[in-house]
């Protein structure tokens, strides 16, 4: 079902709009709303909070770059800012704490939020690492989308497998 779902969102996503600047304002708004969305179609809390923290975290690297304050201009920290503004906003409307919503032990919120940064952060330091190891010339076209977005599938599909969600 998972799988469908971000099948049907990419291919209608190519097909239906048009071009927007990445990480948007509207992909902000669309987060809150996400979560339901996620939740009423049935896809597992931990891998809905996975790609939430994929795209707070991508929206994250996108504010550093725009930041006039030096201190905002590193991505990790502004990535951690919003990784604990999202866990602070799952506590405040109890989303974080029901016994019966863990995996391994940890709430999946908290535990998908979590490798989702990791993921990310991951996949920001590869494409770097891979294109100066290549001459300083990215790999192929979109390498630095690619990367991430297949970083993000892999551990998906490892924790859909693995844990059956």
């Amino acid at each position: 079902m998972f799988f469908l779902f971000l099948f049907i969102f990419f291919t209608s996503y190519f097909l239906f709009f048009t071009t927007v600047q990445a990480q948007c304002p509207v992909c902000v708004v669309t987060v809150g709303g996400g979560m339901l969305l996620a939740q009423k179609l049935g896809i597992d809390d931990f891998l809905a909070s996975l790609w939430l923290s994929a795209l707070t975290t991508s929206i994250a690297y996108w504010l550093a770059t725009k930041a006039t304050l030096k201190f905002f201009q590193n991505p990790y920290f502004v990535s951690l800012l919003l990784y604990l503004t999202v866990l602070i906003y799952f506590k405040i409307t109890d989303q974080i704490g029901t016994p019966s919503n863990t995996l391994l032990g940890i709430d999946k919120l908290v535990f998908g939020t979590t490798v989702g940064l990791l993921t990310m952060f991951f996949a920001n330091w590869f494409y770097p690492y891979i294109k100066a190891k290549n001459g300083n010339k990215t790999p192929f076209p979109y390498a630095k989308v690619a990367i991430p977005l297949v970083s993000l599938l892999l551990v998906t599909s490892f924790f859909k497998l693995t844990f059956k969600l």
